[in-house]
């Protein structure tokens, strides 16, 4: 179960969160921007394999979005405490995370059901985050006249509050199915 290869990179992604953390806080963002780089890869790698050579478990099906809010909340908050990404915008993606991994206890404790499939748009929200922090990293290598675009902000902030939305009805409807 665990010794395939598509969650040990799963697992890989987990264990470069700690060195992206010490790139970040001493300034380092062109090893930072590796950093990023190999775990995206991973990201990239462990789903592609796990399709391509029937090695889906669920195990991995809870470790792979598991790896990817570890690394995004971890960016989120240490970009924004660092001042490379709005702090509005870290309360945005950190609070749909916390509303729905709380949400899913809550069910979890009503439905007695494990049930996390991630939506399309939740899906694009991840998407959106992680094309944000890679593109920050990018300029913050190029040089400090170049800055991302307020439009981009937005558009995370926008896709990140609908999935969150979207997740909610979801988990209110599936709670009333359980308990008419």
């Amino acid at each position: 179960m665990v010794r395939n290869l598509p969650n040990l990179l799963t697992l890989a992604r987990i264990f470069l969160v700690p060195f992206f953390v010490v790139t970040l806080i001493y300034n380092q963002y062109r090893y930072a921007l590796i950093i990023f780089i190999a775990a995206s890869v991973t990201d990239i790698l462990d789903g592609f394999i796990a399709r391509i050579t029937n090695q889906i478990t669920d195990f991995g099906k809870i470790l792979d979005p598991v790896a990817d809010k570890f690394f995004l909340v971890t960016s989120f908050i240490l970009m924004s405490s660092i001042g490379l990404i709005p702090k509005w915008l870290a309360i945005i993606v950190i609070s749909k995370d916390l509303i729905v991994v709380t949400g899913s206890v809550i069910l979890y404790f009503v439905t007695h059901k494990l049930n996390i499939e991630p939506s399309i748009l939740g899906k694009a929200s991840s998407a959106s985050q992680f094309f944000l922090v890679g593109l920050v990293l990018l300029y913050s290598n190029l040089g400090e006249n170049i800055s991302v675009p307020v439009l981009i902000y937005a558009i995370v902030a926008a896709l990140t509050s609908l999935a969150g939305i979207h997740y909610v009805y979801k988990g209110l409807k599936i709670a009333n199915i359980e308990n008419p």
